[in-house]
């Protein structure tokens, strides 16, 4: 179970509580500079602000970078690669606080992230050498790989920061599809997103964000109402049923 209580942020978020069950995945949404990025960096722990946030009941300001590192996972926004290194040695960080894991583990552990992933045959190539959606595909691999039940028992928290960026509409599949093998595996998931139908069809829970503060949160059908997300993102909207699916549209 993680919980957030009272976190806020000057005014780049304004107090905010929720919780997030195993095996869970919430959705950020609301237009840009709405809090939501602010929100992931206060529930990683690299940024400290009011309130508090746990993991299985203890405040994450208390545990240890190591510890930290082997029980969530964070993927901030898209950054260019900062070096030139391999692909396979850039994963290979990743899994630089999980001492002790069973190689033959690791090893199926990588294969199953590359192969869901699409970028098993990149693992040869230089980080330099990737264009942007492959770059962030190996992005997501590592912290994948860094909470992966398999090889890391204490992972509990993914949280991902517009992981869809520079991805098309194949590896987006490819991104959700992953995100909710990890979800069926236990691991609760955090992320911000910009696609409302996405949402509605995999998100577990959903927390809207204007302004810094929370409008309003819960199930995604109970809360994504035309009304209510026009007034969140300024924009006129609509709500249709095709082929036994909801899907919203812009006016």
């Amino acid at each position: 179970m993680i919980t957030a209580k009272n976190i806020a942020l000057g005014t780049r978020l304004l107090p905010m509580s929720f919780e997030v069950s195993a095996g869970e995945i919430v959705h950020l949404l609301g237009p840009n500079g709405s809090g939501k990025s602010t929100l992931l960096e206060l529930l990683s722990g690299l940024v400290e602000g009011q309130g508090r946030v746990c993991i299985d009941g203890e405040d994450i300001q208390n545990i240890d970078s190591q510890s930290l590192a082997r029980q969530r996972a964070y993927l901030s926004q898209q950054q260019k690669p900062a070096f030139a290194i391999g692909v396979y040695q850039y994963l290979s960080l990743s899994l630089s606080a999980l001492k002790g894991a069973d190689l033959a583990a690791v090893e199926n552990a990588v294969a199953t992230v590359c192969d869901t992933l699409a970028i098993a045959d990149k693992l040869n190539r230089n980080t330099d050498q990737l264009s942007g959606g492959e770059w962030q595909r190996v992005r997501l691999a590592g912290v994948c790989l860094q909470i992966w039940p398999d090889i890391n028992p204490d992972g509990r928290l993914l949280i991902l920061d517009e992981p869809a960026t520079a991805l098309d509409i194949a590896q987006q599949s490819a991104m959700y599809k992953m995100v909710r093998m990890l979800a069926d595996r236990g691991i609760a998931v955090v992320m911000s997103n910009h696609d409302l139908n996405r949402t509605l069809s995999d998100a577990d829970k959903v927390i809207l964000l204007k302004n810094g503060h929370c409008v309003s949160q819960g199930k995604p059908k109970d809360i994504m109402d035309v009304v209510t997300l026009e007034k969140v993102y300024g924009a006129q909207l609509r709500k249709v049923e095709i082929e036994g699916h909801t899907l919203i549209l812009t006016q």
